[in-house]
């Protein structure tokens, strides 16, 4: 019995398993992941090629700091929108309550989710990379500490929005008005975060003031400070890049996002 127990798959495999499944049912829902993958570069070509004039010619260009706030929206997309539409879709068809009655840990399930949304993210952010650095004279930072900062922002972008996903998949009443209820909050903060009007001064203070209890303005700015040269902090609402304030408020949202995930979770739709 105990060499039958030791045999078995532990949590964190069954959950990388888990996570290439996800990643195949993703990919088969064409219409899904290609809106996923395509809006923020579509919006950055956008925004980019109209917007291509330098700041006071200083050699940085607005394209510059659109594809930098755009790569922030990538991951909000690839995490959120679709953790939240993900979850209320195994919930509709059943996928959750028939994995509650296996072995599978809810841990697991968990994981395998954590796995489709970092891949995802990880590919969103080098298509807008490539986006930038080819159409839009982005540069990749050469100083380690940058990539340091990258490498923090985005692992609590994408476990803080993920988390928040989870939790608004709850709201929804069904897959599809799911699509709203993420849409809905992911394209209006972008609007008053700084992401589509640049740079985020050129907002009313008001407005700034309200996207700051949202982590979509200071995730954006966090991919500014990595990005962007260290004189454009200057165009920040506090004029500098508040890397401190950024993690703060992330790592607020990831404990406020776990703590709305365990209070509102739900494995069926019953009662709705």
């Amino acid at each position: 019995m105990n060499q039958l127990a030791t045999a078995l798959p532990g949590t964190f495999r069954l959950g990388l398993a888990r996570g290439a499944i996800e990643l195949k049912q993703f990919f088969r829902q064409k219409e899904h992941a290609l809106f996923t993958f395509s809006l923020p570069p579509f919006l950055l070509l956008i925004l980019g090629s109209v917007f291509r004039q330098a700041f006071d010619n200083d050699g940085t260009a607005v394209s510059q700091m659109f594809t930098a706030s755009m790569i922030g929206s990538g991951i909000i997309s690839t995490s959120f929108v679709s953790m939240g539409i993900g979850v209320a879709l195994d919930r509709e068809d059943g996928t959750l309550k028939r994995l509650r009655g296996t072995p599978l840990p809810a841990v697991a399930y968990f994981l395998g989710k954590i796995v489709l949304v970092g891949v995802s993210s990880v590919a969103q952010v080098v298509l807008l990379l490539t986006i930038g650095l080819l159409m839009f004279d982005l540069t990749l930072p050469t100083d380690p500490a940058r990539w340091v900062t990258f490498a923090w922002v985005f692992v609590l972008a994408v476990v803080t929005c993920s988390l928040l996903g989870i939790a608004v998949s709850s709201v929804a009443r069904s897959a599809q008005s799911a699509s709203s209820v993420t849409n809905f909050p992911y394209l209006g903060l972008q609007f008053i975060s700084g992401v589509f009007i640049n740079p985020i001064t050129m907002l009313p203070t008001a407005m700034v003031t309200v996207s700051s209890f949202f982590p979509v303005k200071w995730i954006c700015q966090g991919f500014r400070a990595v990005f962007l040269p260290e004189h454009m902090a200057a165009r920040e609402m506090a004029g500098s890049w508040e890397l401190g304030m950024i993690a703060l408020v992330l790592s607020s949202w990831c404990v406020l996002g776990l703590a709305l995930c365990r209070l509102t979770f739900r494995w069926t739709n019953t009662g709705r």
